[in-house]
């Protein structure tokens, strides 16, 4: 299964996410924003850092990177794609999902591991775990402040496409959520690094689901 990370100039998570894919078993290509395509992939994952840094909106002006439009037609062909941190920013500028990502509660960034709860396993991302199960995965962010209006709210709670929510509210998320999908399912943005839990030696491998997840679904379709 091929993947491909992009990567911005302010990207700081694409080799970790490079690395996560590798040893899940992916075989990974590193795409440059300004290239206008991407390679045939199974999976495009966006990465977290600042890619053009934090000064318009969180990924407002990379969304217009000539990849971004790659992304989208990826996306709009049926295809996999998994944002993190900065990468789910993207992926709301984008309109690939629903909400926007705000400052933190109280303007403060916010790094150490946290739990999540899984709140589906019904995706190819989360089906690797089980419904309720409590994973600790750490969170780096200034901008990770979930936000939607309260029809999208309903259309996430009775789709079943809230992944992830926090078992504490780090941030100030709206109903603690730390991750949703696309109406298709096959698109994932989460504000928390699971390609840094999978490795014990790093503090945990409550990640490693997500990413062998991924490969598992992709392998028997």
């Amino acid at each position: 299964m091929k993947a491909a990370v992009l990567q911005f100039p302010g990207s700081n998570c694409d080799r970790d996410m490079a690395v996560a894919l590798e040893k899940s078993g992916f075989d990974v290509s590193v795409v440059w924003h300004k290239d206008a395509s991407l390679p045939k992939v199974d999976l495009v994952a966006v990465p977290g850092g600042f890619s053009f840094g934090d000064y318009l909106r969180c990924g407002a002006i990379a969304a217009q990177s000539p990849v971004c439009q790659g992304l989208v037609d990826h996306v709009h062909a049926g295809g996999y794609a998994l944002g993190v941190c900065n990468g789910f920013q993207v992926l709301t500028e984008t309109r690939l999902l629903p909400g926007a990502l705000m400052r933190n509660a109280g303007l403060k960034f916010v790094c150490r591991t946290v739990g999540l709860t899984v709140e589906t396993t019904d995706s190819a991302f989360t089906s690797g775990y089980t419904k309720g199960q409590i994973v600790n995965i750490p969170v780096a962010h200034h901008d990770g402040n979930y936000y939607c209006d309260d029809e999208t709210l309903a259309a996430l709670r009775d789709q079943d496409r809230i992944a992830f929510t926090y078992t504490e509210n780090v941030n100030g998320a709206r109903e603690n959520i730390a991750g949703v999908l696309s109406e298709n399912r096959r698109v994932l943005g989460m504000m928390p690094h699971p390609e840094r839990a999978i490795d014990a030696n790093h503090g945990g491998t409550d990640g490693q689901a997500l990413f062998r997840s991924m490969l598992d679904q992709l392998v028997s379709a």
